[in-house]
């Protein structure tokens, strides 16, 4: 028998069963270990992967704080609003689902795949929006087919509302979406994600962090796919702090109305603290088209509009103040009759003879025989270049700022500007020049280097109406909170008291008040029976254009350019006031034409409204 014979078959099957055995004991021991390692070892840690695949911590965006008028009328308000969003993390196939959103709602693809990259570089977990603004209906449709939208997700979000439409829509400015660079800004703030509406400017702008509130947190549930199974609110959003704003809504609309189809801006101000109670400009613009996001071409439209509908002209647009200067040169003429001989008529033949230039007066005939009060009343232009010169152009500047003109306030609206008050300092400064009498006469009257806005010009009027003090203009009366904490109040702020002697005070007064009730005032237009008023008349020179043969303007837009700006300054009642009033209109020519009507209106707005709530009270 061979040393190695080959194992009988019952013995060799018997040798590869255990062999095949051991694999198997292998096999299953390694899955028993892989098991074990899984379900007791990284229990922990997979459980909470399975909880994040089914769940999606979502915000909830959080009403922004309404605006109120001083009598408790809504200004700007919400509403809501649905947009259809996509958490990017659910998302399988981009382009089936961006075209199955597209063809439900009737929009453009290409539209919805923007706004997709606009964030592309932002978390996968946050919800970004494809489209804002959808209907109800659009919100079922969606719905419906929500089970072949895996990751899309529909949004209920408060926007702005406006009840008084564009009045007003300079001082509270407008929300928009929040940009990817703003949004890039405000990395370490959880508040802020992509489709959040923030102030763009006006109010919501500048005080943003306070109307905006604390976004929500809801809980929801979906599936292996992606699709919605349930949700529920896990933290409720806290709605940002209320305003209250210094305005009359019924006087800023009436301003508003007034102003229509005008270039120009009118403001309103209580006398006796400063509070704006109407500031508008015109033209303006609808606020809530910037709620869902303004296209490019309307965007276009606004910013190259001629006529500049963004532009707040009550706080940035800066006019030469023409005769509404003149009540400064007063002021100081009368403080001062040493310097002045301000009891000594002047006689006025229609110019006066200054170096080697005659300086006309606006009347070619001559005033005759002219003081204070005849000068003020008829704006006799010769009296107040005879004055301004005796005066000094740095005792006039430092008036003029102390009255408040050429100033900043630093008030949370856009573009405010400080006009420019001149003098000696600043020619040599600005043109390395020296001050000539000449320029000083031209100052006199409101004209040369001198430029003011339309608020600084109420300023100025408020001040003397109340006797030499002047107030900070406030636009904003309060701030409430929704968790019942205390009311933030604003206080009137005194900027400077002008020592003018009470004899002073009270002839410019009545040479103010003789502008509108004297037969012989530039102001009569405006009177209104029952209320004695003050005010001044104004014209302010346009500068010739030196494009205005070039090709593409029209003789209709040159002979517009080239009229006149008109003004006029009011406040009342004579005798005790409340309210100062300054109304300029660009290229309006003359004030009774179209300054005074729009004042006589806002006085008609304000005294009637008053008489009526005071014989409710009774």
């Amino acid at each position: 028998m061979p040393l190695h014979a080959p194992l009988p078959d019952d013995e060799h099957r018997k040798r590869t069963f255990e062999w095949l055995l051991f694999v198997v004991a292998i096999f299953f021991l390694l899955i028993v270990a892989r098991l074990w390692y899984l379900q007791v070892i990284k229990a922990e840690h997979f459980e909470l992967l399975a909880q994040r695949n089914r769940t999606r911590y979502l915000p909830i965006a959080a009403p922004r704080g309404i605006i109120f008028d001083r009598n408790g009328e809504i200004l700007v308000g919400n509403r809501p609003s649905f947009s259809v969003s996509v958490l990017r993390q659910d998302v399988t196939d981009k382009t089936a689902l961006i075209e199955d959103i597209a063809r439900i709602l009737a929009c453009d693809a290409e539209e919805i795949e923007k706004n997709w990259d606009k964030y592309k570089y932002f978390p996968q977990y946050l919800p970004i929006p494809l489209k804002i603004g959808i209907t109800r209906d659009q919100v079922e449709q969606l719905s419906e087919n929500s089970m072949y939208l895996p990751g899309m997700i529909i949004e209920t979000k408060p926007v702005r509302s406006y009840p008084s439409g564009s009045a007003g829509a300079h001082i509270f400015g407008h929300v928009g979406l929040i940009s990817a660079e703003e949004l890039a800004l405000r990395q370490g703030d959880s508040n802020y994600r992509a489709g959040d509406l923030i102030g763009k400017g006006g109010l919501e702008k500048h005080l943003n962090s306070t109307l905006r509130g604390t976004d929500g947190q809801l809980l929801v549930e979906v599936d292996v796919k992606g699709k919605l199974l349930r949700q529920r609110v896990k933290r409720q959003p806290t709605p940002g702090q209320n305003l209250v704003l210094t305005l009359d809504k019924n006087l800023q609309q009436c301003a508003q109305r007034e102003l229509d189809g005008m270039a120009g801006a009118a403001v309103v101000l209580d006398v006796a603290t400063g509070q704006i109670l109407a500031l508008a400009s015109s033209p303006t613009y609808e606020p809530d088209i910037f709620t869902n996001g303004i296209s490019t071409s309307a965007w276009s439209e606004l910013l190259n509009n001629p006529r500049a509908p963004l532009q707040n002209r009550a706080v940035s647009g800066q006019y030469p103040p023409g005769s509404t200067f003149k009540p400064i040169i007063a002021l100081l003429a009368a403080s001062h009759p040493e310097l002045s001989h301000v009891q000594q008529p002047i006689f006025c033949e229609g110019k006066t003879r200054i170096g080697n230039r005659d300086f006309r007066c606006w009347k070619r005939s001559g005033h005759g025989s002219v003081d204070l009060n005849k000068a003020m009343r008829e704006s006799c232009d010769v009296w107040f270049y005879h004055m301004s010169m005796r005066l000094d152009i740095d005792r006039i500047a430092t008036m003029a700022r102390n009255m408040g003109l050429g100033r900043g306030y630093n008030l949370p609206l856009d573009g405010e500007r400080e006009g420019l008050i001149p003098e000696r300092a600043w020619k040599r400064g600005r043109f390395n020049e020296s001050w000539y009498m000449g320029e000083t006469a031209i100052t006199g009257i409101g004209q040369g280097y001198v430029l003011t806005t339309p608020l600084q010009l109420a300023l100025m009027t408020a001040t003397i109406a109340n006797g030499g003090t002047l107030y900070k203009p406030q636009i904003l009366k309060k701030v409430t909170s929704h968790t019942g904490g205390k009311d933030a109040e604003v206080k009137a702020e005194v900027l400077h008291h002008n020592s003018i002697p009470a004899v002073a005070i009270a002839a410019v007064k009545a040479s103010l008040e003789a502008v509108v009730h004297d037969p012989r005032g530039t102001g009569t237009t405006c009177r209104i029976e029952g209320l004695r008023l003050a005010g001044k008349t104004g014209t302010a020179q346009v500068v010739r254009l030196a494009d205005e043969d070039e090709k593409g303007i029209t003789k209709e837009e040159i002979a517009y350019r080239h009229r006149d700006h008109a003004l006029f300054i009011a406040y009342a009642p004579a005798d005790n006031p409340e309210i100062a009033i300054a109304v300029i209109i660009e290229h309006g020519e003359y004030a009774s034409k179209t300054a005074i009507p729009v004042t006589r209106a806002l006085l008609l707005e304000y005294f009637s409204t008053k008489e009526s709530d005071e014989a409710t009270e009774k």
